[in-house]
């Protein structure tokens, strides 16, 4: 697992810093060089320490050889022993050497008394004996000289073999020694090349980094951001220009800042003036309101006092009127013509009834006077009750849960002009058939209380997204603003719409 975690952290070499990169393109080609070199030195040792021991082995068995013919020849098997000591004793290289007979009977060894190891294989030779054979044949005839004549055979006769042994251990711990000083040396220039391949890497990294921690400072707002300009060529240069574009980020800044200020003054302004025009607004609807409520109440009074005496007093007189028509019944000349004064007179009571009633209900609509004499719970169940009896079409149904005695006139008012409209809105437009009024006192975690409002139809509904208020949803939105509460209004097509009002007490 580790080896791949290392091979795989190898091969996403685009992830590695500048310094790593570095490092491994000054340091790789000298550790491949050195590996490669060390490692060629030491086979070429090995080969050489074999190829000497071979040549050493060769030449010491052919000397050998030679030296022993004459001490072979005469058996005389201590000057065999004496020699081949000495030759071991002036060769370290040689392990053993044994000599052997003709028939390969060992006639003496000597071995090597150090701590050295045999080689796998040894060099043998063959004794021989160069013999001369002369043949002398002396035939006279007569009147010839006798003449000596030679002949000469030369044969190699074999007389034993000398076998040598030789032992690497003295020439590879050599070597082995030297080699491992070449090691040394190689590692230590290793090292220092490595060392100043890691202080020159430093010196670039350094300011790099460096760099990108002021790109970073300035990348989070930090703009007033310096860089100590500490080297030079290319890394200084890049040095000046991030102290230039911090400057200029910081310059650029500090003008958006200023903008930005002066635009959120102006915005400030422009808010504040829109909410005092806002508030003048709703100060101005709520006299306007208050107006309407006081002229139509001051519409209701003189309707009331004035012409609704009017009609009591013509109804009187038509009254009066009748009762002499009938005392002058008497006169029978004037049966007939008494008698059409007293039918104008009954029409006149009629239409004065009629007058009377009418103004009643004006007055009604004008000054709700059911919202002083029941509270607003009675007053809207008075209005739904005549809705329900003018038309059959839709059911309104109230559903009240606490109690509302305790409410202000002005709020109350609203409320009812509100219930008034949105219902006159129902039966105009939606096409319900129910219509579901609920009205409760709701209580915030805060202690605020609040009167909630909720009306909701079944009627074809409409996209309040396309569709266009009217002034009845105005009306409304107004009055619930003026009370500083909050309106929301939800339809959808085939599903029917839903007004919620929420308005805190006391206010």
């Amino acid at each position: 697992m580790l080896i791949a975690s290392s091979v795989l952290r190898l091969m996403r070499w685009r992830d590695w810093s500048i310094r790593t990169r570095l490092l491994v393109i000054a340091v790789l080609p000298i550790a491949y060089l050195f590996f490669s070199l060390m490692s060629y030195s030491y086979y070429a040792r090995m080969n050489e320490v074999h190829d000497e021991l071979n040549s050493r082995a060769k030449t010491v068995t052919i000397a050998l050889a030679e030296g022993v013919e004459f001490h072979l020849l005469s058996r005389n098997v201590q000057g065999i022993k004496q020699m081949i000591y000495s030759v071991i004793q002036s060769d370290r290289s040689i392990y053993r050497i044994d000599i052997f007979d003709a028939n390969k009977k060992e006639l003496s060894h000597v071995d090597n008394i150090g701590r050295a190891q045999p080689e796998t294989w040894f060099t043998e030779m063959p004794i021989k004996k160069q013999l001369v054979w002369v043949s002398l044949s002396a035939f006279e005839k007569e009147g010839q000289s006798v003449k000596e004549k030679s002949d000469v055979e030369n044969r190699n006769t074999v007389l034993g073999y000398v076998r040598v042994t030789m032992t690497g251990s003295y020439k590879l711990s050599m070597q082995r020694h030297r080699f491992v000083i070449e090691v040394l040396m190689s590692l230590l220039a290793l090292g220092a090349s490595t060392a100043m391949a890691w202080y020159l890497s430093s010196g670039l990294t350094r300011p790099l980094r460096a760099a990108m921690d002021a790109l970073h400072h300035i990348s989070h707002g930090r703009t007033e951001t310096q860089m100590q300009v500490d080297t030079g060529g290319e890394i200084g240069d890049l040095q000046v220009s991030i102290n230039e574009m911090a400057t200029s980020l910081h310059h650029a800044k500090q003008d958006l800042e200023r903008k930005v200020e002066e635009r959120t003054k102006e915005l400030m302004a422009s808010r504040n003036a829109a909410l005092k025009a806002d508030a003048e607004k709703r100060r101005l609807i709520h006299q306007v309101n208050t107006i309407v409520e006081a002229e139509r109440q001051s519409i209701a009074v003189e309707i009331h006092d004035e012409l609704n005496a009017s009609l009591i007093a013509l109804r009187l007189e038509s009254e009066r009127i009748v009762k002499l028509a009938e005392k002058a019944r008497q006169a029978e000349a004037q049966e007939a013509a008494l008698s059409e004064i007293q039918t104008g007179a009954r029409s006149i009571i009629k239409q004065a009834l009629s007058l009377y009633a009418n103004g009643r209900n004006l007055v009604r609509r004008l000054r709700p006077e059911v919202l002083e004499l029941m509270g607003l719970q009675g007053a809207i169940e008075e209005m739904l009750r005549v809705y329900n009896e003018a038309q059959s079409d839709c059911h309104f149904s109230l559903n009240a849960d606490d109690d509302l005695t305790h409410l202000n006139k002005d709020l109350a008012l609203s409320i009812y002009r509100i219930v008034q409209e949105a219902s006159s809105n129902v039966l105009k437009h939606t096409k319900a058939k129910q219509v579901k009024i609920q009205l409760s006192l709701q209580k915030q975690e805060t202690g605020k209380e609040f009167l909630h409002l909720s009306l909701s139809d079944n009627g074809q509904g409409f996209d309040p997204t396309q569709a266009q208020a009217g002034l009845g949803i105005t009306g409304m939105r107004e009055r619930v603003l003026v009370l500083n509460g909050e309106f929301d209004l939800q339809s959808q097509f085939g599903v029917g719409t839903r007004i919620e009002i929420w308005v805190p007490l006391g206010e």
